[in-house]
């Protein structure tokens, strides 16, 4: 009877590290691949690094408008510029040639 006994006990045994064994690959698992698992946390740091760029950026984009803006409301010749530039405005004595870029 001693024997089966060990048996059983070994058996229980193994039964008990299988057990424990999948537990910890189920939990393993959960860390990489379940919310808020690792790859998970991996790409949304990824993305808050991109949009940070994008703030700044934008905000470098926002300085050189302002800049922009300052330049336009002191400096009638700045406006007269831009006019030129953007909206193709030209005076009535003036003739524009368009050269053709190959």
């Amino acid at each position: 009877m001693r024997k089966k006994e060990k048996e059983n006990v070994s058996f229980k045994r193994k039964l008990l590290v299988a057990g424990l064994g999948f537990f910890f690959l189920v939990l393993l698992l959960a860390s990489f691949f379940g919310k808020k698992g690792l790859i998970e946390i991996y790409q949304a740091q990824k993305e808050y690094k991109a949009l940070v760029q994008e703030i700044e950026r934008l905000e470098i984009e926002k300085e050189r408008l302002i800049r922009e803006i300052e330049e336009l409301k002191k400096n009638p010749k700045a406006v007269e510029k831009k006019a030129r530039e953007k909206l193709w405005l030209v005076k009535p004595d003036e003739v524009v040639i368009i050269k053709k870029e190959k």
